[in-house]
Order: structure tokens, then sequence, then C-alpha cells
């Protein structure tokens, strides 16, 4: 007696699962810590800095989204940030002033943006919640928030365990 087909209730629910660790890799940013151009990591001299500046080796910011942060506890002048975005600015793609939290959040939001939220135009979606990646909220978040204005509805987790995050709501055009 032949045994029964088994049923991928999944596949055929059309569900689309995206993994955010896809659209989170590769071209991370880069940063220039201002604490590497002070002197002894504590006083900025002017004269000195600006050697440095003018000297610093460009390659690495090619291109690339660059921040501009100071991680010591040193007063740092605005016409600093000033200097140093001047020097960068036509060779890195896009510079941020802010801490490393701020240059992520902002390379996180970008990354996001990559996904073609109208191809997704009625879907079910769900945002894959156990990846191999260490993905933050705030990804999740950016995602969902990208997503909702094309998406039926949105889930966290796995096809056989989602929690809701997202549904929209019928209206007369809708029934």
């Amino acid at each position: 007696m032949p045994r029964p087909l088994i049923k991928n209730k999944v596949a055929e629910s059309g569900l689309i699962t995206i993994d955010l660790g896809d659209y989170l890799k590769g071209d991370e940013p880069v940063q220039v810590d201002l604490k590497d151009f002070l002197y002894k990591g504590l006083v900025l001299k002017e004269k000195d800095f600006r050697k440095q500046v003018k000297n610093l080796q460009t390659e690495p910011y090619r291109d690339k989204l660059t921040g501009i942060f100071c991680s010591s506890k040193a007063i740092i002048p605005h016409w600093a940030y000033m200097l140093m975005a001047r020097k960068l600015n036509g060779i890195a793609r896009e510079i941020v002033i802010g801490s490393r939290e701020v240059l992520f959040d902002r390379w996180i939001k970008s990354r996001i943006g990559r996904i073609d939220a109208k191809s997704l135009q009625g879907a079910r979606v769900i945002l894959k919640g156990c990846g191999e990646e260490t993905i933050g909220a705030a990804a999740y978040a950016y995602a969902a928030m990208h997503l909702q204005p094309y998406v039926q509805s949105i889930m966290y987790g796995e096809a056989c365990s989602t929690v809701p995050v997202y549904k929209e709501k019928k209206t007369a055009d809708h029934e």
C-alpha cells in the first residue's frame, strides 16, 4: 500500500521569508577615531592635527560609509571634525559624524533599504528570527517600517512558529 504524500503546508502557505542577515553582509562601514590624532590621546594640537590629516592615507575610506568620532573623553573642537570630513569628502561614499552606534545605525538602515519592498506588494512576510548572524532590534524595526506600506502582513520568527507584528487592515477597497 503506497504511503500518503506528506504535505508541506509551509511551502504551500505563500509566506515569504526574509533573512536580514543576507542584507547585512559585506560593505561594512569604516571609522576614523580622532583619538588617534591626539597628543598622548588627550590633547588636540592644531598644527600636529592638520599635518596628520593632510598625510592621512584615504584609500581605506574610498567609496565606504565612513564614521568620524572620538572614543576618548577629550574635548574635540568642531573644526577638527570639519577638517577630517573635508579630507574625506569626495572619497568616502558618505560621512557620518557621531558615535560608532550612530554610524552602524545608519549603515543598517541603508542596508535594509535595499530590500525591494515594492516587489512584495500584498505578500505575507516573515522576518527570519533564527539566522546565523547576530542581528539587533534596530534592523528588524527598520525592516518592518520599510515593508509595512507594501505587504499584507509581517511576522517574526520561523514559518513553524511566528509572532505577528503587522497585519494590513481590511478596507472597503479590499473586500
